[in-house]
């Protein structure tokens, strides 16, 4: 579908109330496979591929046209952009490490758009000094060495080194999507990151059901992150997935799909009651 530039590749499945899940960086929209597989027989979900990742496609130039810096709220308004060419109002939306940061924004720019917040393995502050140079730093790297060292040197923290071992066809999925994403659209995310917002203020302003889970081994957002998480946004309900590093939404799907369905079964039940 075209919007704002783009040609967004994304995933229509299902049918029901909508739900709407963001990758990360540096992912495509197969991560969500196992979620969508499991739950579209309830829900409608729609999953994009980001601006810079996976299929989609800026409308003239090609990847190589990238800017040099895509700041989260230009994927946010991808985001918007796309749900108004849906026609859909209000949706839940989740989104995990980048993509969580994406959600945010979206919630802080447009809040009456979100009807829920699933937030996985994410950081809510504004990046350090220290980071902010680090993330250039990478940017910069990928353009000069492509997406192979990166990935391989980052593997065995996105999943859980026994993860790596014991399960090698999630390995091989996370290494295919890191491989595979364009450096120009991974360079410009990283360094529109480096520069993020602080989002504490407007998660303590949320009024709509959300959900915070982690990884218990997550070493990119550990646990206590999602703990301030969940202390910061009102009547949030926390989840922490075990045997599972910074995508446990592969590393232990049934685990995390079982926490998002019951909070989805939770949230529309409850829409139920107050529209009667």
């Amino acid at each position: 579908m075209r919007v704002n530039g783009l040609d967004i590749a994304y995933d229509d499945e299902g049918s029901g109330p909508p739900v709407v899940l963001v990758h990360g960086h540096p992912f495509d929209r197969s991560l969500w496979r196992p979620q969508v597989e499991r739950l579209s027989g309830v829900y409608r979900f729609i999953v994009p591929d980001l601006r810079g990742y996976g299929e989609t496609r800026l409308v003239s130039g090609g990847m190589g046209a990238m800017p040099d810096t895509t700041p989260l709220g230009v994927f946010a308004d991808d985001l918007v952009a796309l749900l108004d060419r849906l026609g859909l109002e209000r949706v839940v939306l989740g989104g995990l490490s980048m993509g969580g940061q994406i959600v945010m924004e979206v919630h802080r720019a447009h809040p009456e758009r979100v009807g829920a917040l699933i937030l996985a393995d994410t950081f809510p502050e504004a990046e350090t000094p220290a980071g902010r140079e680090a993330r250039r730093a990478a940017a910069e790297r990928v353009l000069r060495e492509g997406m192979g060292p990166y990935a391989d040197e980052v593997l065995d923290r996105m999943i859980t080194p026994r993860n790596v071992r014991e399960l090698p066809e999630v390995a091989e999925h996370v290494l295919r999507m890191m491989r595979g994403t364009p450096p120009e659209g991974a360079a410009a995310a990283l360094r529109g990151r480096a520069e993020r917002p602080d989002y504490l203020g407007s998660l303590a302003r949320v009024a709509v059901p959300a959900l915070v889970v982690v990884g218990a081994e997550d070493e990119y957002t550990p646990v206590e992150v999602a703990r301030r998480l969940h202390a910061v946004i009102p009547g949030s309900t926390l989840a922490v997935v075990d045997g599972a590093g910074h995508l446990p939404n592969l590393e232990r799907p049934e685990a995390f799909t079982g926490v998002v369905e019951r909070f989805l079964a939770e949230v529309f039940r409850e829409a139920g009651e107050a529209a009667r």
